[in-house]
């Protein structure tokens, strides 16, 4: 999920599904069967530019196939903030849509105002057909409320040529990170970037192997920032950054896109979507040399990685069709070239999408989206809390300390910790002890 205003546009451009809602629509169809039809609306904020399979094609061959049970799509191009306010009020006059994109940090917060459908039941038919750890995002307290769409798993970034070049490998551990570190930052090249403006979404996500910082148990928030895999993240980046062995730009500045164009940041965690942002990012400086992989062992989490961004489509309160629009949506979830046409890492696992040729070329000819495929399998399970995004504006605040030195990497996490419970509390929701 994006906080930072410039993330946010990068990320639409790409992706345009992270940090979603979607709009109600009039009674007069919403939950309506004629006979033995059903009516469904599906409400979203997919680009539907040229060039793409757009959305009401897509929801035409549905409706092309299932006679009995019609959809109406709709697009909704206002802010994802101000849609929350409209779901809330079209819920409670009766006239909100069946179905409803939103982010997945973002669906504690629809949850907590009361505007979701438990769909359990229903959507557990189809839980095979999407990753683990997309699926988990749609649930809160073990109860799920819609399906998964697209995701945002963490991945390597890396310049093979300039690995080559260094003698140097894509690490496999801890010790192998640092050690390669300090090598290319002896060769004034770095393989890491520690990203202040990133800590709410990467620091969480590559936590979470270890366990999610958020669970809801009996009725109450319980909330864990400071796990073992957090001290292990900040114990890994704490050392890149003693040694000097890691760059620290801020990810959404001009001087991330002059390291990248320099050929001084050669190596970076980054959220899949951001595949095409690189490439722009880089413009023809290193072309055919860069490649993307899993994240090795650096922080504890053996073959896990964690999420950053990405959306699901959520049951809104009032739905009277469950079985139906779940059969919808996990037929539309699993559209996997259609969707990907509209710029989305999909969260399905029934198939492989084809890597677009720009990014092929770009990438060396390596088959993203299969490796985006085995990233998506080894996503851990997470949890966010309502309000999030002021989690994230705390957390970059202290990160940014350490980046210059006045703090420690650890202190990120324990303003996460004061945060979150805080946070809560605002929202008038009880905190475990």
């Amino acid at each position: 999920m994006k906080f930072n205003s410039k993330r946010i546009m990068a990320a639409a451009a790409s992706v345009a599904a992270l940090c979603t809602m979607l709009a109600g629509c009039g009674s007069s169809t919403n939950n309506a069967s004629d006979g033995d039809v059903v009516h469904l609306t599906y409400m979203h904020r997919l680009p539907d530019k040229e060039g793409m399979t757009l959305v009401k094609d897509i929801v035409a061959e549905w409706n092309k196939k299932h006679p009995n049970i019609q959809v109406t799509a709709t697009k909704f191009d206002g802010a994802a903030q101000d849609m929350i306010k409209k779901l809330e009020t079209d819920v409670k006059a009766g006239n909100a849509p069946d179905l409803a994109q939103v982010g997945y940090t973002e669906v504690p917060e629809v949850f907590t105002k009361g505007l979701l459908e438990d769909v359990t039941e229903e959507a557990s038919k189809y839980k095979d057909d999407f990753a683990n750890g997309p699926y988990s995002m749609m649930q809160i307290g073990g109860k799920t409320y819609g399906l998964p769409q697209d995701t945002g798993p963490l991945v390597y970034f890396y310049n093979k040529a300039e690995f080559d070049r260094l003698g140097i490998k894509v690490p496999k551990t801890r010790a192998e990170l640092v050690s390669a570190a300090k090598t290319a930052a002896a060769d004034g090249k770095y393989i890491m970037d520690f990203e202040a403006d990133e800590a709410g979404n990467i620091f969480s996500g590559l936590s979470c192997a270890s366990g999610a910082w958020y669970k809801v148990k009996n009725d109450a928030w319980q909330v864990n920032t400071v796990t073992d895999g957090s001290k292990a993240v900040a114990d890994t980046f704490q050392q890149l950054l003693d040694a000097k062995a890691a760059a620290t730009s801020p990810r959404w500045v001009p001087s991330f896109d002059a390291s990248l164009q320099k050929g001084t940041l050669i190596g970076n965690v980054g959220a899949a979507w951001e595949a095409p942002l690189f490439m722009d990012s880089a413009g023809d400086t290193g072309k055919g040399d860069w490649r993307v992989t899993q994240i090795g062992d650096w922080f504890g989490n053996g073959s896990k990685t964690g999420p950053d961004g990405g959306s699901g489509v959520v049951a809104l309160k009032g739905t009277k069709h469950k079985a139906e629009a779940m059969e919808f949506l996990d037929w539309f979830n699993t559209q996997v070239d259609d969707l990907t046409s509209q710029g989305l890492i999909v969260a399905a696992k029934t198939s492989t999408a084809k890597t677009p040729e720009s990014w092929s070329d770009f990438y060396g000819g390596q088959d993203l989206m299969k490796e985006f495929s085995t990233a998506n399998s080894n996503m851990c399970d997470m949890t966010y809390v309502p309000g999030f995004s002021a989690i994230a504006s705390a957390m970059t605040e202290t990160a940014s300390k350490a980046a210059d030195g006045s703090g420690k990497v650890i202190d990120t996490f324990n303003t996460a910790q004061t945060t979150s419970i805080d946070t809560l509390k605002n929202y008038g929701l009880s905190v475990a002890k």
